[in-house]
């Protein structure tokens, strides 16, 4: 996620991820009469965020790095391990001990590399389609790829099934990005780093010829092994990649859509002075390498912002080192957080709730930042599951969920 100080501590942590049994759950909150998606605007007041906690969830996991419900109606979530495995939590019968899916002999895995990312398919509980982001061995090139359910076990993917989707050559080992997550328009997003050293060497983030440094939005459903959108905003230019959404990105690790109005909130990792979030719209420049947040990359050249998406939160790198977006909060459990956008920090473990206030907020002056928890965690994600319900998974092994702190 960041440059040298991520990839020491990513390897001292794959040594301590140990084997702990699971944990004890407790049942799933009763549905509550509020609808989550009728709250555009929070309570703006500050002592209106709630108190919250962290309750264990899971843990035995290998370096955990994304979370998705299956969305089928069985209340399962399925959790990703950055060395090459997706393992099932089913509610009845806790985390299963043999994987959903394997993929270790194909993923290249080591500092920010590995399996990063899982997407599943609108249209799973029916078809079985699901889809993988991984580092390639032995070059590193990212690779996403579709692998189906086995037809003989809900529980299992069928190894056979793989077929790759998209390559993308990566010239250093960091800043994969490694998101994949579908759309409300059906369409797979794929968020991917400049390519990675430091300072964009190569200066993709401005160079729209190239996938690095972009959101790509790409339909794996009207062609094989993918059609361009027609709307996609570089469509007939001769000059940009077609498949890109949006660009001038460092590191987008982390990005959601609000399941309520379809808004998407991607989190970009920055070099070393800011962290961002940014709210993204077609066709945005959100001006890595000219800015670094809100702020000249380089000041004592200074730069020029026209046409420059900026964020619509920050902070510096005194509060962290890596921000890890996650998700705007449509649960039950914790009413008061309805509305908001939580997100954290790997480095620092803090956690924040983001506010709106006014409708349509689209600037930074319409939102307010707030911490919510400062925790040990080592955050490598949130997580959603069906219910809406947030969680936080941490690289040394182990998944929270958020909770009222009572």
């Amino acid at each position: 996620m960041r440059t040298s100080r991520v990839f020491g501590l990513c390897a001292l942590l794959l040594a301590l991820a140990g084997c702990a049994p699971l944990l004890s759950l407790q049942p799933r909150a009763q549905a509550r009469s509020i609808d989550p998606c009728s709250v555009s605007v929070p309570d703006p007041a500050p002592d209106a965020l709630p108190a919250v906690r962290l309750q264990p969830f899971l843990e035995g996991l290998t370096n955990p790095v994304d979370l998705v419900p299956a969305g089928d109606g069985s209340g399962r979530l399925f959790v990703v391990e950055q060395p090459g495995t997706v393992r099932v939590y089913d509610p009845e019968r806790g985390l299963l001990p043999e994987p959903f899916l394997d993929v270790r002999a194909e993923v290249l895995f080591g500092g920010e590399r590995g399996l990063l990312g899982l997407a599943l398919h609108p249209q799973f509980a029916r078809n079985g389609r699901l889809f993988v982001n991984y580092t390639r061995r032995p070059d590193g090139a990212t690779v996403v790829a579709e692998y189906r359910v086995s037809p003989n076990d809900p529980d299992r993917a069928d190894p056979q099934s793989g077929r790759t989707i998209l390559t993308v050559e990566q010239p250093f080992p960091n800043h994969n990005g490694g998101q994949l997550r579908f759309g409300p328009d059906g369409l797979l997003y794929v968020g991917l780093g400049d390519g990675g050293a430091a300072g964009d060497p190569l200066g993709h983030g401005q160079n729209p010829s190239t996938l690095l440094g972009a959101l790509l939005r790409i339909d794996i459903d009207s062609a094989s092994p993918y059609a361009i959108p027609a709307d996609n905003p570089f469509v007939g230019r001769a000059d940009a990649r077609p498949e890109i959404w949006a660009y001038g990105l460092r590191n987008p690790w982390r990005f959601s859509f609000d399941r309520c109005d379809g808004r998407l909130f991607l989190a970009d990792v920055g070099q070393d002075r800011w962290e961002e979030v940014n709210l993204v719209r077609r066709g945005g420049n959100y001006g890595w390498n000219v800015m670094e947040g809100a702020h000249c990359f380089r000041p004592p050249v200074g730069c020029r912002t026209e046409g420059l998406e900026l964020p619509i939160a920050e902070y510096p790198t005194a509060l962290g080192c890596a921000i890890v977006g996650g998700f705007v909060y449509r649960g039950t459990r914790l009413p008061q957080l309805i509305g908001r956008y939580v997100f954290g920090d790997f480095c620092s473990g803090r956690i924040w709730a983001l506010t709106p206030l006014v409708p349509d907020a689209q600037r930074a002056e319409d939102w307010r930042m707030d911490e919510l928890l400062d925790t040990t965690l080592n955050i490598s994600a949130f997580g959603e599951d069906a219910d809406g319900e947030l969680y936080a998974l941490d690289l040394k092994g182990a998944v929270y969920r958020l909770v009222p702190a009572e």
